[in-house]
């Protein structure tokens, strides 16, 4: 591995030193005019609320100053990701965070957006226009490094679904249309509005396009601040550089300027020159900030300049990247060079009349009085649950692996359990094979409803994304999917539920048959619900599938079939697993369903000829008589409302928690620094939709 350059002649330092001086001063010039530019009063005429307000024309001015992030090491103690970072990002420009893997460009923008996990601590202050707030709806917008999109809708229906679900609901549905269809061709996705986004299994967009589609749906609102991460990662240099043109042409499309802030890898010769401010990192620390054009002229500065043609984002990254600074074929004598560039650079930049200059800007930002930002309007709790119902229908119906697979499964078990059971008849050894049959439906049948958790773990990430963005409430997402799956629930239940019920010739009767048809329903819903509960814990394919098994096994295990109620011990089994597992009420309700009004014949000798259906629920399987099968039948039915409102105690739990647990354990690295309040991009509206 060749070394690095050593610090050029005098001669040479001294003209860059000069050049560099010059273009500061212009550019902090620059600076100040902006922010003259943005901090002016409007008319009294044009200030109020809504789209016209005087703070919507002004931009979002976001500094931090003196931030430390730490996490936790185990026995080893803390690491310190992020060391004293101070900074800005302005209107109208595009502030690039640079730097190799590894070197906190995420944590930053975590950090900055207000996304930082529950075992990190932060230190410092971030100001909003020169205020501590809240990052309020409507005003930011965050597009993830991962296109966590619904792969089954389009384009056009994906971002519209998204535009109601946000927009207000003074817009009509013809005006958020045409939003949807102006910001698709913004972003250049007008040939592709029909295609399906697609993803594993389905061909669809290419990753260029998808994450097109994602800073689609986030730019719906026109956002003053927007947060990207590594918007070009994956991407080759052709798709890399239309995708952040498109950006930087967001954030200069109007008269509200944008304030963009992207953290990138290794961007293109062509994308580097989109920048307008950069900050550079290692391990942490900022090795420069400033303009994106000024930062070659830092380096050569201080003894590294770029070679001749060669991109300047890889010159940069090639010195201050100490990954790959030991050459096991060339020993230990590269070894240093790589430490010594960053610790050079790092010092370089502390001393420099640039570090100053943006201390200086940051705190005439901070003592401007840029105004506060405003919540803006958005959709209806009634609107978001409409929205999201639709949404999931179409989802789950163009899902192959959704239901409709399960229904093929749920047909083909259901032909087997009819053959195997075929024309039971009436005598007295069809009493077991009747209480067989219905414990497998009411058991096993529903056991398969497991096979959906991928699906429901897809569906929280969706969630997960959109939430912390703000487009919809915990309640409206789970009242949407509940009602979405009533329809392929109840025909789950309906055509399997036939043929297991008339070809074995179980008890003939319209009521029979609707009551049977409704226990399978419930039952259905219970694993469901039960499954989406296990989703928001255990966000985790092979894990969650191993719990929600293991439950649903113990349940069925206690639910009074395998050992008869007053076999069962009592500790654990019969209190209280045999009162909290829904298969109680399945077998009783279905065993009331099939026996009440039957009768078979007796095997006892001497005895009666026949034995009433109720003697044998009695006696047999030990059915408390002293309820009706509709009572069985409410229990299911409010054990599916409990588990769903367990699911969405969860869910708002979680919102709860995590920011305490932050501001808890974000505690000082040092007695001069102050705690800082940390901006939520959860809306406040999202409370409110709660019901």
């Amino acid at each position: 591995m060749s070394s690095l350059p050593y610090p050029s002649k005098q001669s040479s330092a001294s003209d860059h030193r000069l050049n560099y001086q010059s273009t500061s001063l212009r550019y902090n010039h620059e600076i100040k005019a902006t922010l003259e530019v943005n901090t002016v009063v409007p008319p009294p005429s044009s200030r109020g609320g809504g789209e016209g307000a005087a703070t919507d024309h002004n931009g979002v001015f976001l500094t931090w100053e003196d931030l430390w992030v730490t996490v936790s090491n185990g026995k080893k103690g803390s690491k310190s990701i992020l060391q004293g970072l101070t900074g800005y990002a302005q209107p109208g420009e595009l502030l690039a965070i640079m730097g190799p893997s590894g070197c906190g460009k995420s944590t930053l923008l975590d950090t900055l957006a207000g996304r930082l996990g529950s075992n990190t601590r932060q230190t410092g202050d971030i100001l909003i226009n020169g205020h501590k707030q809240r990052l309020a709806y409507g005003t930011s917008a965050y597009v993830t490094q991962d296109e966590t999109l619904i792969t089954t809708l389009t384009v056009k229906e994906a971002v519209y679904y998204s535009a109601q679900l946000q927009l207000p609901d003074s817009m009509s549905r013809a005006e958020k249309k045409e939003r949807a269809e102006v910001t698709i061709r913004e972003m250049g996705l007008q040939d592709a509005m029909n295609t399906r986004i697609g993803g594993w299994g389905s061909k669809g967009l290419s990753g260029g396009q998808k994450r097109r589609v994602s800073i689609c749906i986030e730019i719906l609102t026109h956002p003053k601040l927007l947060f990207l991460d590594e918007p070009t990662s994956g991407l080759d240099s052709a798709a890399s550089y239309y995708v952040m043109s498109r950006i930087v042409r967001f954030d200069r499309k109007d008269e509200n300027r944008r304030t963009v802030i992207a953290s990138i890898h290794q961007p293109s010769g062509e994308v580097f020159q989109l920048f307008d401010s950069l900050c550079l990192l290692s391990a942490g620390k900022v090795v420069y900030f400033g303009p994106a054009s000024q930062a070659n002229e830092f380096f050569a500065l201080n003894g590294f300049p770029c070679p001749t043609l060669q991109n300047p984002s890889d010159h940069f990254l090639k010195t201050i990247n100490k990954d790959f600074e030991t050459d096991p074929e060339q020993g230990l004598e590269d070894a240093i060079t790589a430490e010594v560039a960053i610790n050079t650079l790092t010092k370089a930049y502390k001393s420099s009349d640039h570090y100053q200059q943006v201390k200086r800007l940051v705190t005439e930002i901070c003592e401007k009085d840029c105004g506060t930002l405003e919540e803006r309007s958005h959709s209806s709790f009634l609107t978001q649950c409409l929205v999201l119902t639709r949404r999931s229908f179409v989802n789950m119906y163009r899902d192959l692996g959704y239901y409709w697979l399960r229904v093929a499964i749920y047909v083909a078990l259901a032909l087997g359990l009819a053959t195997l059971f075929y024309n039971l008849g009436s005598d007295n050894d069809s009493i077991q094979d009747r209480g067989s049959l219905l414990m497998f439906i009411a058991s096993f049948l529903t056991f398969m409803t497991i096979g959906g958790f991928p699906s429901f773990v897809e569906d929280m990430k969706i969630f997960g994304r959109e939430r912390l963005n703000g487009h919809y409430g915990a309640t409206a997402f789970v009242f949407g999917n509940t009602f979405s799956s009533f329809p392929y629930l109840l025909l789950i239940s309906v055509i399997p539920g036939a043929i297991t019920y008339y070809l074995p010739g179980l008890h003939k009767g319209y009521e029979q048959f609707i009551y049977f048809v409704l226990v399978l329903f419930a039952c259905m819903m219970l694993v469901e619900s039960l499954m989406m509960t296990v989703a928001s814990i255990v966000p985790n394919f092979l894990m969650g599938i191993i719990t929600g098994a293991g439950i649903q096994a113990f349940m069925v295990l206690g639910g009074g079939f395998f050992r008869l109620p007053n076999d069962l011990p009592q500790p654990f089994w019969k209190y209280p697993m045999y009162y909290i597992a829904f298969h109680k009420y399945a077998y009783q309700g279905m065993f009331k369903n099939e026996f009440e009004g039957l009768t078979f014949p007796s095997n006892q000798a001497g005895g009666p000829r026949t034995i009433p259906g109720e003697q044998i629920l009695r006696d047999r399987w030990q059915v408390d008589m002293g309820v009706s099968k509709w009572v069985d039948l409410a229990i299911l039915l409010g054990m599916v409302v409990l588990y769903r409102i367990l699911f969405l105690v969860i869910i708002k739990t979680t919102e709860k928690i995590k920011p305490i647990i932050t501001a808890i354990v974000s505690v000082p690295l040092k007695q001069t620094t102050q705690i800082m309040e940390i901006p939520l991009t959860t809306p406040s509206h999202g409370d409110q939709s709660v019901v």
